[in-house]
């Protein structure tokens, strides 16, 4: 597989695992319909599915190129370095459109998902009772959880592994919003926000020569509360890898079919016109994170009238769609060399 693969494709590969971060930040939006739309799902999973008994085996053995072929290395690496630059730059461009233009951003975003909706479900050809029960099953759960009310925030280190667990359904699983699940649990700021800002931080203060921070007691609690979260997260990864891709080789159909109704359920998460519920303190106020953000409790949407906002948001809709019908010419022009190799 990798030997197949051009400069391009390589570079190609890392902006996709750019666009995973930055949908995997955003709330209601899923990282895995990126893979799947780009058409590096399965790859993906199986790749993940790798991290297994034998591979371990080779790491501890010192054999570690045999551990990077074996696990398809190259490719999780150019795909996770594209996440991580996505942490540390995408992601905070997406917050500063979020805050002063959110209504555009999510119109993009839900014509995205309305073009992946398209993209999965036109070469789906396995219509029967199973795969319509299973389709609306899905649908049923994404637009369910679309209303359940938000837990208070808790940083107990174990139920911070547990977010992590939870958080990167979003990755593996195409139509979950692993960000909007954590709302829900209540750790999106603490999660997301304040210990990736810590982190950043504290990088920031390494490079200049600044250890100070060793002393600062809330610094070092943000810092362990995203260690045990990235160690959930790769926990989360590889399990969730390992269950899809067992389901994946024996129930495809009805798998394939879940994963559409999840992300026409989707739908309801993402819709851009709604009105933000802020977290408020016990004297009414609104709560604001470390970087002086508002915190986001929840979303109360409507049917918007037709005006000149209403029409441009539509254009942008148009250009999610659109978004999503270049990576679908995109992953066509790659396709004959996948299956060459």
């Amino acid at each position: 597989m990798e030997s197949t693969r051009t400069l391009a494709d390589k570079i190609f590969l890392v902006l996709k695992g750019i666009g995973m971060g930055a949908a995997n930040k955003v709330p209601g939006v899923s990282g895995g319909v990126v893979a799947f739309v780009a058409g590096f799902y399965e790859e993906f999973i199986y790749s993940l599915q790798k991290v297994n008994r034998k591979a371990l085996k080779l790491l501890f053995n010192g054999r570690f190129k045999s551990f990077f072929q074996y696990i398809n290395g190259r490719f999780l690496g150019l795909l996770f370095l594209g996440m991580v630059i996505s942490y540390f730059s995408v992601s905070k461009i997406l917050d500063y459109f979020i805050k002063h233009y959110e209504l555009y951003v999510w119109s993009v975003f839900f014509g995205m998902i309305i073009g992946s909706i398209y993209y999965i479900g036109k070469d789906f050809k396995d219509w029967n009772y199973k795969t319509c029960i299973a389709i609306i099953i899905g649908i049923v759960i994404g637009i369910g959880i679309s209303f359940l009310d938000p837990a208070t925030e808790n940083d107990n280190l174990w139920f911070v592994f547990f977010c992590g667990i939870i958080s990167v359904t979003g990755m593996t699983l195409p139509g979950f919003s692993g960000s909007f699940i954590l709302i829900l649990l209540g750790n999106y700021v603490l999660l997301l926000v304040d210990s990736v800002n810590a982190l950043y931080d504290t990088l920031f203060e390494i490079i200049k020569g600044n250890f100070s921070f060793i002393y600062n007691v809330a610094r070092i609690r943000m810092l362990k509360v995203l260690a045990v979260f990235t160690l959930g997260s790769v926990t989360g990864l590889v399990t969730f890898s390992h269950l899809l891709s067992y389901i994946l080789k024996r129930y495809k159909r009805i798998t394939i079919s879940v994963i559409i109704g999840f992300i026409i359920g989707s739908l309801g998460v993402v819709w851009p016109w709604k009105k933000t519920i802020y977290k408020l303190l016990e004297d009414g106020s609104i709560q604001i994170d470390s970087q002086g953000a508002k915190v986001i409790e929840n979303y109360s949407r409507y049917i918007p009238e037709l005006n000149a906002q209403t029409w441009t948001a539509i254009l942008f809709i148009v250009i999610g769609i659109l978004i999503v019908l270049a990576l679908e010419v995109y992953g066509q022009k790659t396709k004959p060399k996948k299956q060459d190799a």
